[in-house]
């Protein structure tokens, strides 16, 4: 029971991130509570991840601020045993971004299941104050903005996610735990010795008594307002709507989020760099990206004249067929002819083949809702 006093004190504290994330940081607690061992190497690897999220990096002109793992107000055990970003650093990166002539827009590119309640009003409330500058602070939810993340994303001028982005769980709980009968299994005695009423209110050794528990129900109720209130005034809407629209909890996907107006765009990191001037891909990869795109558009062309019954001409085919297919240049104008019976007897047994497919190919394009 070591470390209970730390697991009891961690339950305690409001929080405003993912039920599920904080299950596996209690549990870790939990495990070294009951005299659990660490390995060096893992714990070493955890303070190194740690570290790598405080660092901000310069993409072009643009500041991209990492906001990964457990938020908290300062780097702590639960940050190191989590990994994760504090709110202090963030904030001070925000600001050396401000300050940085060369840097023409910020990014924030959250992955982030939540955190503490404390510090999250203040970062949130400072980046809302600084919004709608000369250099926009764009929220990138990159993959996961959940609960105190999400709070600090919907301060920002702009919030896009990535396309299998998720964001929200607009709440806050906290936990009280009676260990009592843990610690008399455990042939331990603990008796508080206090002066003030309340001193000693809500301890892990006795059940929760009822004005303790309303206590703590008006703290949590009163950062979930403070949570509501600030997400409204980042996006613009009524607190009631909040309530009403934005899940109550929940977490949401990217298309529900633009629906619902928790976030205005869906894109990549790298398609919001691109947007400021910071497009880092190869040139071999945008090549190759545009002249998918191009397949893709001749495709469902070709296929959306086919099913209204409009003629095409042969070029327009070979290009759709190429894209609907994945058809080489030359195996496309052999479709072709033989789709337009340009030169050609009984296609032998091959060229037979081939025409079944293209045939097999054109049904499925027209079965395609427009």
């Amino acid at each position: 029971m070591k470390y209970q006093h730390v697991l009891s004190a961690f339950a305690a504290e409001p929080w405003a991130m993912d039920r599920g994330k904080l299950a596996v940081i209690a549990d870790f607690l939990a495990f070294k509570a009951a005299g659990g061992i660490v390995p060096a190497e893992e714990m070493a690897a955890r303070i190194t991840k740690k570290h790598d999220g405080e660092i901000a990096r310069r993409e072009g002109a643009v500041a991209v601020i990492p906001v990964h793992g457990v938020l908290a107000p300062k780097m702590d055990l639960m940050t190191e045993i989590s990994g994760g970003t504090s709110y202090t650093g963030l904030m001070r990166a925000i600001h050396a971004a401000l300050a940085d002539p060369e840097i023409k827009a910020i990014v924030l590119d959250i992955d982030s299941p939540g955190g503490a309640v404390p510090g999250a009003q203040e970062l949130g409330d400072e980046i809302r104050a600084l919004r709608g500058g000369e250099k926009p602070i764009i929220a990138q939810v990159n993959h996961l903005a959940a609960s105190a993340a999400y709070w600090i994303a919907s301060q920002a001028d702009e919030v896009v996610v990535s396309p299998s982005g998720r964001a929200g769980s607009i709440g806050v709980y906290t936990v009280h735990e009676d260990i009592s009968a843990a610690l008399e299994k455990a042939g331990v005695k603990r008796t508080y010795i206090a002066a003030g009423e309340y001193k000693v209110e809500g301890n892990e050794t006795e059940p929760l008594a009822e004005d303790a528990l309303a206590f703590i129900e008006e703290r949590v109720r009163r950062s979930y307002d403070r949570f509501v209130g600030a997400v409204a005034a980042g996006r613009g809407v009524t607190v009631s709507r909040v309530e009403k629209d934005f899940g109550q909890g929940r977490v949401f996907f990217a298309e529900e989020l633009i629906e619902k107006g928790m976030a205005d765009r869906i894109g990549t990191l790298d398609e919001t760099l691109a947007r400021f001037g910071a497009d880092q891909t190869p040139e071999s990869v945008r090549k190759l990206r545009s002249a998918n795109s191009a397949r893709a558009e001749d495709a469902a062309y070709l296929a959306d004249r086919m099913k209204a019954g409009e003629p095409v001409t042969i070029r327009e085919f070979e290009n759709g067929i190429r894209g609907l297919m994945g058809f080489s240049k030359s195996e496309a104008e052999r479709a072709a002819r033989l789709y337009f019976k340009i030169g050609q007897g009984e296609p032998d047994e091959g060229e037979a083949a081939l025409m079944a497919r293209v045939n097999e190919a054109l049904a499925i394009a027209q079965s395609f809702p427009k």
